[in-house]
């Protein structure tokens, strides 16, 4: 199967020309030429590589990783910067943000097609890593409870128009599903389906993919002594430092640190 790569170039020429030559090369392409687009696009192809410019109007390339690495559907695609200035500072903040790679423009398509092969075969030897410690570990742990066996403290929008797309999200959201899933699950489009729970809830599918996991991850770091990986795992994470960024996001410190933090505040209570 051809690997589909999104670039986002606000210059239609630019953009023209690397379409152009990837598809010689034999890749599916999509264009966008803003960073909302591209986004969009991500979330509703989620391509194998994303290539995107720095300097656009309205929403730079900093903004659009930023963007993306927040959302689980996106947030492991391998991203690649075009930028005409390569400061310390410049590539620095790229880097903090997630960013893999750097071209500086002007660049040639074949400098392009290097950079893109380099990336690729490092995103295929970190799946098959994955794949080989997810099966290790999963084979020793339990399947996490399911919310009618968890005092979480979460629940659901109470929706009536959205309750397949939560019933849904509850049933399979240790299963690594993403907007994609949801969305034929319940019959709509991503685009539209993203539009329909933002409006009537204030979050995107994804914003409540993660939120349910991090209820449950925070019960099975309080109440089991699983390892921060085999929590990831059981939950549907590929990688463990993507797992551990977001529950940083959601929860304002790393994983371990909220453990032993709860499981000494849960200690303190049983022994009152």
């Amino acid at each position: 199967m051809s690997k589909k790569i999104l670039v986002i170039e606000d210059n239609a020429a630019t953009l023209n020309i690397f379409l152009d030559g990837l598809q010689a090369e034999g890749f599916d392409t999509i264009g966008a030429q803003n960073g909302v687009t591209g986004i969009e696009q991500a979330q509703e192809h989620s391509p194998d590589l994303i290539i995107c410019d720095i300097m656009m109007p309205d929403m730079d390339g900093y903004a659009v990783l930023a963007a993306l690495r927040q959302e689980p559907i996106t947030a492991i695609i391998p991203f690649i910067f075009l930028t005409g200035s390569n400061t310390p500072e410049d590539v620095r903040k790229g880097m903090e943000l997630g960013a893999d790679d750097y071209l500086i423009k002007p660049c040639t398509v074949e400098q392009l097609l290097r950079a893109i092969a380099t990336r690729l075969e490092k995103q295929t030897q970190i799946r098959y890593w994955c794949a080989i410690n997810s099966h290790k570990m999963s084979a020793s742990l339990p399947t996490p409870k399911t919310s009618m066996e968890e005092p979480l403290e979460f629940n659901f929008p109470s929706v009536p128009q959205l309750k397949e797309v939560f019933d849904y999200i509850e049933a399979h959201y240790q299963e690594g599903i993403t907007l994609c899933d949801v969305a034929q699950a319940v019959g709509y489009s991503s685009a539209y389906l993203t539009n329909r729970v933002a409006k009537k809830t204030g979050d995107t599918v994804n914003t409540w993919i993660v939120k349910r996991r991090m209820a449950a991850a925070r019960y099975l770091l309080q109440n089991t002594d699983h390892s921060v990986e085999q929590i990831a795992t059981s939950l549907g994470y590929q990688n463990a430092c993507h797992f551990s960024r977001q529950f940083r996001q959601h929860n304002e410190i790393p994983p371990q640190s909220w453990r032993k933090k709860h499981q000494f505040i849960l200690q303190n209570v049983g022994s009152v």
